[in-house]
């Protein structure tokens, strides 16, 4: 049964015991198999990749066979219904209805002083999206990391996801890597798709970022390549929901959002903080009705039983403090003011406002993406987005009296700093002038 706790001095362990799940000596473990695999394929490329795919995967792929052809594509919408390719292209118009809004303009300041100052931002020249497959089946996933990429303005995506009964991808998700511009798709999974994108092989292309959400073993492999490449962030390996809510909160609708977050993953987690203990009461029951025949009974039950969690609060300010401890990716404020509560909220992936606003419509359609940070990571980075495949490069120029103005203080703070040449650079220019007048 789903737990309650009342006594405060447990909360803050608790909490911080759900948020370090993927730091125990477990985890520790995996990571040393994760960097036995990329170094394998940074070694040996295709060769290492079809290993591990019949290893971890069970599938035994020939090189030719890690593309998936046009003919798979072209048949993926025949397999398909209509209702599906029509929820699929109007999640896909939301969400890039969203991020176009979103791309920053390159800019330019003419100053006063002859000072030209300015961003130029451009898009990285490929992405890698990592698509999971093995639990489920993912075309939201496909729309929420590919859509911002291609605004972006990323020339050339290649889509990773593992390969599943008789080395298929299931139909839906090559009908969402199509209609979001993704021709070039991979049927490998894991570390090893993640090892392929970083490094390069010679059947698979190594990309500047690796954006898309895996499970711990995907999330490693990202966490170890960055560098090597960019990522978007380390999400997905411990997704989990916080629920803040009061007695005016529907008990039922509670429990069936905590549901919807523990049945995805053994490791993610689900929270509530209420200020009432009758609702408390009425979501453990509510709970344990919904549970009875689910599909994902033994997977959910276990991400209930380690990282479920019902908390009575003394009032939402201390919610709201409790929360941004924890800086969850998901953050639902199921109150009757959410608007007032909102400004006590400082970390958090995404903020689902209200009573009819369930994580759920974030997940597939509101527009921004699902891809955003778990396990505390929301206090300092953010939501993947079309920022996650555009750099930024500064532009300056100086006008000769614009450097005369500032050579002094330059040559003051390359002298502290003993670089003379940094010094001599600028006073060349300005004795050159002098000459020159």
């Amino acid at each position: 049964m789903l737990r309650i706790i009342t006594q405060q001095a447990d909360v803050r362990s608790e909490l911080q015991r759900i948020c370090d799940r993927t730091h125990d000596e477990q985890v520790l473990h995996k990571e040393a198999t994760v960097r036995e695999v990329l170094q394998a394929v940074k070694r040996q490329g295709d060769r290492a990749v079809l290993h591990y795919t019949a290893e971890f995967d069970n599938q035994i792929l020939k090189p030719e066979e890690l593309r998936v052809t046009g003919a798979e594509l072209d048949a993926a919408y025949q397999q398909i219904s209509q209702e599906l390719l029509e929820a699929i292209r109007l999640a896909s118009q939301q969400i890039e209805a969203f991020h176009r809004q979103r791309v920053p303009k390159s800019w330019v300041h003419f100053g006063d002083d002859e000072v030209v100052l300015g961003k130029r931002y451009t898009p990285v020249d490929r992405a890698g999206i990592y698509v999971p497959g093995r639990r489920a089946v993912y075309p939201s996933t496909v729309l929420m990391n590919a859509i911002p990429a291609k605004v972006a303005g990323v020339g050339r995506l290649v889509m990773m996801t593992p390969p599943g009964a008789g080395k298929m991808i299931h139909p839906a998700v090559l009908v969402a890597a199509q209609e979001v511009g993704v021709q070039e798709i991979y049927r490998v999974g894991g570390a090893q798709a993640i090892a392929a994108l970083a490094y390069g092989t010679k059947t698979i292309p190594k990309v500047d970022v690796i954006a898309g959400p895996g499970n711990i073993y995907v999330t490693l492999a990202k966490k170890l390549v960055y560098g090597t490449v960019g990522i978007d962030s380390l999400a997905g390996a411990s997704s989990e929901v916080l629920i803040i809510a009061d007695e005016t909160a529907n008990p039922v609708h509670v429990a069936a959002d905590m549901l919807a977050q523990a049945e995805q993953d053994p490791m993610a987690a689900a929270i509530l903080l209420t200020t009432d203990p009758a609702l408390a009461k009425n979501v453990q029951v509510a709970v344990e009705r919904q549970l009875v025949d689910h599909p994902r009974l033994t997977l959910t039950e276990k991400a209930l039983a380690h990282y479920g969690l019902i908390v009575i609060v003394e009032s939402l300010t201390a919610a709201a403090e409790l929360s941004n401890e924890f800086a969850p990716e998901h953050l639902e404020l199921e109150v009757e003011d959410p608007w007032a509560l909102l400004p006590l909220i400082r970390h958090a992936g995404a903020i689902f406002m209200g009573y009819s606003t369930p994580e759920a419509v974030g997940d597939y359609i509101a527009g921004p993406s699902h891809t955003l940070p778990t396990s505390g990571a929301a206090r300092y980075t953010s939501v993947l987005g079309v920022e996650t495949f555009l750099k930024n490069s500064s532009i300056i120029q100086y006008t000769p009296t614009a450097l005369k103005k500032v050579a002094d203080a330059i040559n003051v703070l390359a002298a502290i700093e003993g670089l003379p040449s940094h010094a001599d650079s600028v006073r060349r220019r300005v004795q050159k002038e002098k000459q020159d007048e």
